[in-house]
């Protein structure tokens, strides 16, 4: 299919042809040529590439062609400008959404003995949780905040200059068996609201 060691040769040229460019080669700039070293590279690239293709039937660089054609498409669809080759940039981009996502109320279901808390049970309940980013709540009093400990005015206090996502309103108690059969209550488990704190 590909041949990595074709070399290239310029096109065959008549006589009157030859006279002609001579002629008008005195009037036209000189093109830039590429380094050595950079041709070099490039070639060894493509005869990587072509030695990798010819390894694949004619089957199976159809399928590829139509997984990059599809994952182009996905990506043009879902407001992206261009197509994410390399699997480390698209992990990026997700921990940056990720890192932007607005607090909210998320929930996970869990054992109460994986709470923490020091009780042995098997029972399970909804832990709900607040999560994400409050950059949009920053006020006037976090940058000040922010700006004075940059300054060092203030030094040995432990102060948080940016809001956080933590719950304003907490769920109603929840009660459980644990497992010697002894009942307990807990209150202010779960969060019932979030917001930027």
């Amino acid at each position: 299919m590909f041949n990595g060691s074709r070399k290239y040769s310029p096109l065959p040229s008549s006589p009157s042809s030859s006279r002609a460019s001579s002629s008008s080669s005195s009037s036209l700039p000189a093109a830039p040529r590429r380094s050595p070293r950079a041709l070099q590279r490039h070639s060894s690239l493509l005869s990587q590439y072509s030695s990798l293709l010819e390894s694949y039937t004619e089957g199976e660089i159809r399928q590829l062609i139509s997984a990059l054609v599809e994952r182009y498409s996905q990506a043009m669809n879902s407001g992206g400008h261009e197509l994410p080759l390399f699997p480390q940039a698209g992990s990026r981009r997700k921990r940056a959404r990720a890192r932007h996502k607005p607090c909210a109320l998320k929930e996970l279901e869990v054992s109460v003995s994986e709470l923490g808390l020091g009780y042995e049970s098997d029972e399970t309940v909804l832990f709900r949780y607040c999560s994400g980013t409050c950059e949009a709540a920053v006020r006037s009093y976090d940058l000040s905040l922010k700006s004075m400990r940059s300054r060092r005015r203030i030094k040995k206090e432990k102060v948080r200059a940016r809001p956080c996502c933590r719950p304003l309103a907490y769920d109603d108690d929840v009660s459980f068996l644990d497992a010697y059969n002894r009942y307990y209550t807990v209150n202010e488990l779960s969060a019932k609201e979030c917001g930027c704190v």
